[in-house]
């Protein structure tokens, strides 16, 4: 039995500032072949709308696992963890 397969996709939020990190990430996943969403935010103050369902981000679901960039504009992921 795989533990790693769900009902429903598992929600992913990367929070990432770097397209190529972005896309390495959505490359490993796919071969991975974990079902999942991926949702991606250029920085930590992104981050912490999608969090917390603020503007553009209203609709969007509670992540199953952070994938959480130290190093980002506006907002570093320190802070992020932080808050």
């Amino acid at each position: 039995m795989n533990v790693l397969r769900s009902h429903r996709p598992f929600e992913i939020l990367l929070a990432e500032d770097n397209p190529g990190d972005v896309r390495l990430t959505r490359e490993a996943l796919r071969e991975a072949s974990i079902g999942n969403h991926l949702h991606v935010v250029p920085d930590g103050v992104e981050t912490i709308d999608f969090l917390h369902h603020r503007g553009r981000y209203a609709d969007e679901p509670y992540p199953d696992l952070i994938i959480l960039d130290l190093n980002m504009p506006r907002m570093d992921g320190r802070k992020v963890l932080a808050i």
